[in-house]
């Protein structure tokens, strides 16, 4: 079981020697970090990337670094991967590709968390939208998804359906935005992932859904797996879930092309 999506300190996560340790702990046989980065100089994401410090660019040398350390203790016996987790929008495609090639990553995460200057994941900026303008944000946010697989900009896709993490959002998507999702895919090298990040929560949430997976495995998409974890303390649990619920599906988890 290899682990290819977690968070460190070099943005929303915490220590990336605990995050090693951990990972190591579990029984993994590797740990990818793919801090989150924003390149993008709009407005909105600027003040998005200095909030939460998804500055990765500025820093991947000095975590390059340290992920050079781990790999070379004595007692650290697992692979450590450095990769990179990035906000996609259309309109920063130029910006982004410049970075990646300037950066060479082991590999690259690609993933949509806003449309039209909104994130997904906070339900009180949907709050006064109308039905139509949610199907609107729904529509919007599967195409900017579409956008990301045919930029070929990166070798994994994050957290497919993340709007089902929020109420106004949830249950919105349909069996066309799932086929059009998978119709890029079977036309790219990049592939989706099976994220844990709230797997194991309250709300028992996988991405992406069943329906969904099931399309991709219709059009015969490989899928690799992350836990998306940000803290030591979750990454065993949710390693362990996706072990089995990979063994139920019969799925068998391919590693980040960029790493083949």
């Amino acid at each position: 079981m290899r682990d290819f999506h977690a968070h460190t300190n070099y943005s929303d996560g915490e220590f990336l020697r605990g995050m090693v340790q951990a990972a190591a702990a579990a029984g993994l046989e590797g740990i990818g970090f793919t801090d989150h980065c924003t390149v993008s100089s709009r407005e909105e994401p600027a003040t998005v990337r200095n909030v939460y410090g998804f500055n990765l660019d500025l820093t991947y040398e000095r975590r390059r670094q340290a992920i050079e350390t781990e790999r070379k203790r004595e007692d650290v016996s697992i692979e450590i991967y450095d990769g990179v987790e990035m906000d996609y929008d259309p309109r920063d495609e130029s910006e982004i590709r410049e970075f990646l090639a300037e950066a060479n990553f082991d590999y690259t995460i690609g993933s949509v968390h806003g449309v039209d200057g909104k994130n997904v994941q906070v339900p009180s900026n949907f709050a006064e939208l109308t039905e139509a303008e949610l199907d609107g944000i729904v529509d919007d946010y599967f195409e900017t998804l579409v956008s990301l697989v045919e930029s070929e900009l990166f070798d994994v896709a994050a957290h497919l359906d993340l709007i089902e993490r929020t109420a106004p959002l949830r249950g919105r998507a349909t069996t066309d935005h799932y086929e059009r999702v998978a119709e890029a895919f079977a036309d790219s090298r990049t592939i989706p992932e099976i994220n844990a990040g709230r797997a194991v929560s309250d709300v028992a949430l996988v991405h992406p859904s069943d329906p969904f997976l099931e399309t991709l495995r219709a059009h015969d998409v490989s899928v690799t797996v992350g836990t998306d974890s940000h803290r030591p303390n979750e990454i065993g649990e949710r390693a362990a879930f996706l072990e089995e619920y990979l063994a139920e599906r019969g799925i068998e988890p391919v590693a980040p092309p960029g790493l083949e």
